[in-house]
C-alpha cells in the first residue's frame, strides 16, 4: 500500500485497502443515481423538503454516476478514490445543511442524508485512512 504524509501529519492511502467498501459505496451511488432519474417518491419528497427547484433535479443522476465512476476508477488510479470519497462526504454535509436550513428534521435528514454521510465517512476512513 502506498502512503503519503500530508502537512498535518495524517496518513492517506493512495489506493483503497480494503476495496470492498469502495465498491459497495459505488454500487449505492449507481442505485441512487438510477432512482434519481425519475425520482422515486422518497427522493422527490427529499428534494421538495429542501426546496430544490425541479429544474435542477436532472443534475443529481450525473453527480451520482460520476461519483460511482470516480470510486471505481480510484481502485487503480492513485488518490482518485480518496478524493471522490471526500467529495461525497462534502456532498452529504451540504445535503444535511440544506435539510437543517429548511427545518426538515425528519426521515429525510436523519435516514437519507445523515445515513449516507455516515456510510461515506466510514468508507473513507476504513479504506483510505485506517
Amino acid at each position: 500500500m502506498d502512503f503519503v504524509t500530508t502537512a498535518d501529519s495524517s496518513i492517506v492511502a493512495a489506493l483503497p485497502d480494503p476495496v470492498w467498501p469502495v465498491m459497495l459505496l459505488a454500487l449505492i451511488q449507481v442505485v441512487d443515481g438510477v432512482l434519481c432519474i425519475r425520482p422515486v417518491t422518497f427522493i422527490a419528497e427529499c428534494f421538495d423538503a429542501v426546496n430544490l427547484p425541479r429544474r435542477y433535479w436532472w443534475v443529481t443522476p450525473p453527480i451520482k454516476f460520476a461519483a460511482a465512476a470516480g470510486l471505481i476508477a480510484g481502485i487503480w488510479v492513485p488518490y482518485l478514490g480518496a478524493l471522490t470519497s471526500g467529495a461525497l462526504i462534502l456532498y452529504f454535509v451540504l445535503a444535511i445543511s440544506a435539510h437543517i436550513r429548511a427545518r426538515d428534521f425528519g426521515r429525510n435528514l436523519f435516514v437519507n442524508a445523515t445515513g449516507m454521510f455516515v456510510i461515506c465517512v466510514a468508507t473513507g476512513l476504513f479504506s483510505f485512512v485506517i
